[in-house]
């Protein structure tokens, strides 16, 4: 399992992680790491931000720590701009909705996320989403993460009855459906200014199961 590289220059890496492939090592597991995987090719390399383990797509990395504080302020300064494709359990009336609740601990302590009844320091959290076609009882999404929380479109979908499907964390017991095997969620797009004072755009190609449920799910 390796990603694929979407960028490299002197500054930043920009690359497409498969699903199944955790950012860091957690001690716990064996899977694959995008860490070990930078560091046998590249050597040192610095993160910014991450993404779930079963979530596919885009990520930037830093190759310095200039580069690393650069991009960080911009994260901190939510000026990047981040898109993301996702299939969710359910029908939605109106074709655009923004969900802006606070995510907190659902056990008063570490675990998953809630935006429901949230225990705890509460951070704010907002998500605006698009509805690119429904139906079979699902929809597939296009979603504008406006912050970064934890776990925030996973948190946020399951808090409006729209879990993600093949969500085992904030939908447990809920159906696979249009032949998921695993988190319906994909990072598409990233947008940031480059050190050199560059704006750029990196998209990830949609994965072959999501383009599958697409058409699964146009057909009806």
């Amino acid at each position: 399992m390796e990603p694929t590289i979407l960028h490299e220059d002197n500054d930043i890496l920009v690359v497409d992680k498969p699903s199944g492939m955790i950012v860091y090592p957690d001690g716990k597991h064996d899977y694959p790491d995008l860490e070990s995987w930078l560091k046998a090719k590249y050597g040192e390399c610095y993160f910014v931000h991450r993404i779930d383990r079963e979530t596919s797509g885009v990520l930037a990395i830093a190759r310095t720590e200039a580069a690393q504080a650069f991009l960080k302020e911009q994260f901190k300064n939510r000026e990047i701009k981040k898109v993301y494709r996702t299939f969710v359990h359910g029908g939605f009336k109106d074709e655009r909705g923004i969900i802006d609740r606070p995510i907190g601990s659902s056990r008063g302590g570490r675990g998953p996320r809630s935006a429901r009844a949230p225990y705890g320091t509460q951070r704010d959290a907002l998500t605006h989403y698009r509805v690119e076609a429904q139906g079979a009882g699902a929809s597939y999404l296009e979603v504008f993460p406006k912050t970064g929380r934890t776990h925030q479109i996973r948190v946020h979908m399951a808090s409006v009855q729209h879990p993600i499907i093949g969500d085992v964390l904030y939908a447990p017991g809920r159906p696979l459906l249009l032949g998921f095997t695993r988190l319906a969620l994909h990072a598409l797009s990233l947008e940031l200014t480059h050190p050199s004072g560059k704006l750029m755009r990196f998209e990830a190609p949609l994965p072959a199961d999501f383009v599958a449920a697409e058409g699964e799910l146009r057909k009806g």
